[in-house]
């Protein structure tokens, strides 16, 4: 029986010059994307009438093209007004999510592995995708590992990196838990598997110093700055899973969710505390324009 392949909401993607409903095939048994992985994307959100940091997914698609030896075809102001563009095919009830993304279609003159960059695809894909998340999340800690930039494509967005995140949530959700704390390859904490992560104890505000293991986001630095414009002492630090079993509260910030509170770590129950709401209350009155705005 073939495999339903619509997507399972409201979708519109650009490619070529239009926009195609539905889940277009745009990737072949040959592409070099559907077999050696080139591919690279980000994701930005449109809610209440606004896309908060737009313009930075915008730029930071096209550096990920370039980590991966792709050829950025779109610049970050064309690829901005096009999500916009697309933005006005949906009605408007549900949250979006904006997905620019780059892949290779062929591979290079004498090599099949390494991507031919004048190969480079794009597409602009939105989806609707409700905001979720702050009823709060679990966590426990992952046996998996995240690689380091000698080990794997950490500089870029890319698809290849996901599959380690997959396997860490089927993992933790195999034993009752939303999602994993993640380590590097010297044990220390760095992000969950889908979100970066802080924890807040004595009142200072603490997140994995970004070391190149990690995506060190977007919407985090965003959280960071609101934080400590407010009069946080917000510390990038190495941290270890004890430094979190100690936490006064713990959450986790991403795109897809922005602010989240972890309810629990492993045997550990927690508060979404008044420094976790207040994080959230902060991104959302910058982003809806109620606060001065944070550079």
């Amino acid at each position: 029986m073939a495999v339903d392949t619509s997507p399972r909401s409201t979708t519109w993607t650009h490619v070529d010059g239009e926009w195609l409903p539905g889940n277009p095939p745009l990737i072949g048994p040959t592409s070099h994307a559907m077999w050696l992985g080139s591919t690279v994307f980000d994701g930005a959100r449109w809610f209440d009438g606004i896309a908060p940091d737009l313009d930075l997914h915008c730029q930071r698609i096209n550096r990920s093209a370039l980590a991966m030896g792709l050829k950025p075809v779109k610049s970050a102001e064309e690829i901005a007004a096009l999500a916009w563009e697309g933005v006005g095919k949906f009605d408007g009830a549900t949250a979006i999510y904006i997905k620019p993304m780059y892949w290779g279609e062929h591979g290079s003159p004498g090599s099949i592995v390494s991507v031919d960059a004048e190969s480079t695809r794009f597409a602009l894909c939105l989806f609707e995708a409700p905001m979720g998340g702050h009823g709060g999340t679990s966590l426990t800690v992952s046996p998996y590992r995240r690689p380091s930039p000698e080990t794997a494509m950490t500089e870029a967005k890319t698809g290849s990196l996901y599959p380690n995140s997959g396997r860490m949530i089927a993992e933790a959700r195999n034993r009752g838990f939303d999602n994993a704390l993640v380590r590097d390859l010297n044990g220390n904490v760095v992000e969950t598997a889908s979100s970066n992560v802080f924890l807040v104890r004595d009142g200072v505000v603490m997140t994995p110093a970004a070391n190149r293991t990690f995506l060190a986001g977007i919407t985090r630095a965003r959280v960071i700055g609101l934080l400590r414009k407010a009069g946080f002492d917000v510390v990038e630090a190495t941290l270890s899973v004890e430094d979190f079993l100690a936490a006064d509260e713990i959450f986790t910030t991403g795109n897809y969710s922005k602010v989240v509170g972890v309810t629990r770590l492993d045997d550990r129950s927690l508060q979404q505390g008044p420094v976790t709401r207040k994080a959230l209350e902060l991104y959302m009155d910058w982003a809806h324009g109620r606060s001065e705005s944070e550079e």
